[in-house]
């Protein structure tokens, strides 16, 4: 396909407790452009439930990444985990200008921020009048603490990179998401569009609902892929580097499917189980229509089957790129491999389109 110019992209970095992914995405005749893309392992540790602990590790592997894509742009974003940021609607009057509310917030901070004022970073945005009231207005308010946002920033820089936002884990998802829903068929005439967004990554799992582009509902479970690389790891004396590759690629000795892989299955199969029953326990009216699964590990084989025999709903894996324009330097392959995985920072680098 020919790429128009059209000024430089955005890059979205996901760091998370395994890799350092990395996207540029330009918006161009309509649709987006993937310009550049890489993925580069995380030394176990290095990032703890999405939280740096060792900035020189991920500095390291941002570092290849970069060197590996080798983007046009030096703009990144990035995102704090939705666990570090607090989320408000507040009602305001509707006269009030942006100055005034970022005072007016300021002002009332003890009421919406569990933190010293000092301490925080904050944004906010308009969503419109109250639906009740026509003299006031709603205002989103997204608090988190500043060294959260410092310690990604600090790393962008140390990089050469340039930090153009810092979202939230949570609302770069959804944007990724619409991607991946206008991918899906249409649920019924008159019915809301309810699917449970499953992202399993090598520490953690998260079973979010989407209701209408929304994530409405959202539950972690302290269970991922890695476990499923130790064991293959301890049992047939591998590398992590080589059981990772074997546990997506196969040729493992034949016992791994009944001693291994099953008991793996059972138990991501249970745990979504259990968090679809909490979802609905906790008053939750709309039903779950069907599941797309996502992150590093939801491409292991059998998975998506043995979630769709025990819910009895269509499952499928997500894949945001789809509809974009690639860069003929990119391996589509390899970027179909990983799409699973790149929902966050897919939903970063969408920021640069209008």
């Amino acid at each position: 396909m020919q790429f128009r110019a059209s000024g430089k992209g955005l890059i979205g970095v996901d760091i998370t407790s395994a890799t350092v992914k990395l996207i540029e995405l330009r918006r161009g005749g309509g649709t987006f452009q993937i310009d550049s893309y890489a993925v580069r392992p995380l030394r176990e540790g290095a990032v703890v439930e999405r939280r740096i602990r060792d900035r020189d590790e991920v500095a390291d592997a941002l570092r290849r990444a970069v060197e590996g894509a080798r983007p046009a742009s030096r703009q990144a974003a990035v995102a704090v985990p939705a666990s570090a940021a607090i989320t408000k609607t507040l009602t305001l009057p509707a006269s009030l200008n942006d100055d005034e509310i970022a005072a007016r917030i300021q002002l009332e901070s003890d009421k919406h921020i569990p933190f010293p004022f000092s301490e925080v970073a904050f944004d906010f945005q308009r969503l419109g009048l109250n639906a009740r009231y026509g003299d006031q207005q709603d205002v989103l308010l997204v608090a988190c603490r500043q060294q959260d946002v410092q310690q990604l920033t600090d790393a962008l820089l140390q990089v050469g990179l340039t930090p153009a936002a810092v979202d939230v884990e949570t609302f770069a998802m959804e944007r990724a998401f619409e991607e991946v829903r206008a991918q899906l068929p249409p649920v019924a005439a008159g019915a809301e569009e309810c699917v449970a967004l499953i992202d399993i990554g090598a520490t953690m799992n998260t079973f979010h609902v989407v209701r209408d582009g929304r994530i409405t509902y959202s539950r972690d479970t302290v269970f991922g892929g890695r476990q499923l690389t130790d064991e293959i790891r301890n049992r047939y004396g591998l590398s992590l580097e080589e059981a990772g590759l074997a546990k997506k690629r196969g040729g493992l000795p034949e016992d791994y499917q009944a001693s291994v892989l099953e008991p793996f299955l059972d138990t991501v199969v249970q745990q979504v189980g259990r968090s679809l029953q909490l979802y609905y326990t906790a008053g939750r009216k709309h039903e779950v229509q069907r599941m797309v699964l996502a992150g590093g590990s939801s491409v292991i084989p059998g998975l998506a089957e043995r979630l769709a025999e025990d819910s009895g709903m269509e499952v499928s894996i997500a894949n945001p790129f789809l509809r974009m324009r690639i860069n003929p330097r990119i391996d589509v392959q390899t970027l179909a491999g990983d799409a699973p995985a790149m929902l966050t920072a897919c939903g970063l680098a969408m920021r640069s389109g209008p």
